[in-house]
């Protein structure tokens, strides 16, 4: 029996609601031998400028892009990924790639690294902390916080059936500033939406969405999906900003730090009550055009580089 000690505690989440791929990596690696990696990875794998939105603010928009990406994105940041995925139609596959993702799990952790898998204790991205070997059972935490177990045999099976491990691997020799430089274009990719072929709005297209729905399309019923959008992408800001002060980039991080923190407060405006009130919901729209607005200039300034 092998078993990591790991909470959320030491992930950064200023809203709570802190993308469960981007909070499982950054955990992972914060309790592991490359925790000089934990911040850094949610900005250099990308996934601190991605944004995807459905037209009726569907929850689970922002969970989808092309899975395969998730290695080399990740890969990006100058460490070595282990993946394995199997997706629907992949039936055949199943128990092959069912134990190939087990032997990754288990030599992850005794590397002391937790690995990031799908469907831990529900539809979300968590973590295997741990495994037993004579029980054939992994050790999980959820993003809920919540510890469990899932036998060996049920990986890959569960409420969405599908498999989806990463496992860090090691340090590449990769430096700081070629990681930079791919960092800025992954982010420019993104924001000018050529990041996977899905029909729904991605990058800054997601504003326009956001800024719609606090105007005249305001569903009262839709609230709580508008406070899991804002709560999501506005938390890995965050990430975006301490990225480019830690290593030099003075423009780009005051830039994301007035993002940062107009989504921030656009999220801590959510008040059910107030939100009835059209002027009020101008004003939280009015904190997404000013983030939109210097996102926008960010952009700009990436491709210029």
């Amino acid at each position: 029996m092998k078993k990591l000690s790991i909470t959320w505690n030491d992930v950064f989440d200023s809203t709570g609601y802190l993308f469960s791929f981007a909070k499982c990596l950054s955990a992972a690696l914060k309790h592991s031998p490359y925790a000089d990696k934990a911040e850094d990875i949610v900005a250099s794998s990308g996934f601190a400028f991605r944004m995807w939105a459905a037209p009726q603010l569907c929850p689970s928009a922002t969970s989808i892009w092309e899975f395969a990406k998730q290695k080399p994105w990740v890969e990006n940041g100058g460490i070595s990924c282990g993946y394995i995925q199997r997706l629907w139609n992949e039936e055949a596959e199943e128990q092959a790639k069912r134990e190939e993702a087990t032997e990754l799990i288990l030599q992850s952790i005794d590397r002391g690294v937790a690995a990031v898998v799908w469907n831990i204790g529900m539809a979300e991205w968590g973590l295997v902390t741990g495994y037993d070997r004579e029980k054939r059972m992994f050790y999980t935490l959820d993003v809920a916080g919540k510890e469990g177990e899932l036998p060996f045999a049920l990986l890959g099976k569960g409420d969405i059936p599908i498999l989806n491990v990463l496992t860090v691997q090691g340090k590449t020799d990769k430096t700081q500033e070629e990681i930079m430089a791919d960092t800025k274009r992954l982010a420019a990719a993104h924001l000018q939406g050529k990041e996977w072929s899905s029909s729904n709005p991605k990058g800054l297209a997601v504003y326009s969405v956001l800024e719609d729905y606090l105007g005249g399309s305001f569903q009262p019923a839709l609230l709580w999906n508008l406070t899991y959008y804002l709560g999501t992408y506005g938390a890995l800001k965050w990430y975006a900003w301490q990225f480019f002060n830690r290593y030099g980039e003075t423009k780009l991080a005051e830039l994301y730090h007035d993002i940062w923190q107009a989504w921030q407060q656009a999220f801590e405006r959510l008040d059910e009550e107030k939100m009835k009130n059209a002027a009020y919901r101008a004003e939280v729209r009015g904190l997404l055009s000013r983030a939109f607005e210097t996102e926008k200039e960010a952009l700009q300034l990436m491709l210029s580089e």
